[in-house]
């Protein structure tokens, strides 16, 4: 079904909004600063691309520690991408979303497109894996959270 739905998703639409993520990589990558921001873009564009089977989580919910990614500089890093790229793919991701849930089979199509404008606009400090491993991730940490609370 996977299958079936990333190949309904890259011709409906979805190879637009991934080249759009790679075309804000090669501008971040040719500023030479952006470059950490350009490595995510191509990141987030191949997901784009593929994005059913997939998950974008917090790398500190992944690695139970935080990581230059998901402090504070990971927030400034957020926020001058908010400003600079962040806000147009989102509202990219929104337009499409909006197209998609005109027709019905296109619902799920834009539901998805919503949640990569919410990835659009703060990306630093998240990872993508796949579904399975996000839902062993949030089992293990719940386990462990229940472990503290009742301090066994």
């Amino acid at each position: 079904m996977r299958l079936i739905g990333n190949f309904l998703w890259f011709v409906l639409g979805g190879i637009f909004m991934g080249l759009s993520w790679w075309l804000a990589g090669l501008l971040a990558y040719v500023s030479i600063i952006g470059i950490p921001w350009g490595r995510a873009c191509f990141v987030i564009g191949q997901f784009s691309f593929w994005p059913f089977g997939k998950e974008a989580i917090g790398r500190q919910e992944l690695k139970q520690a935080d990581d230059i990614g998901t402090g504070a500089l990971g927030l400034i890093g957020n926020i001058i991408w908010f400003i600079l790229a962040g806000i147009w793919l989102a509202l990219g991701h929104v337009l499409s979303a909006i197209a998609n849930f005109v027709i019905i089979i296109g619902i799920p199509f834009g539901i998805q497109h919503l949640k990569l404008a919410g990835l659009a606009l703060a990306p630093i400090g998240k990872i993508i894996i796949t579904k399975e491993m996000a839902e062993a991730v949030r089992r293990v940490n719940s386990e462990a959270m229940l472990k503290h609370v009742t301090g066994q």
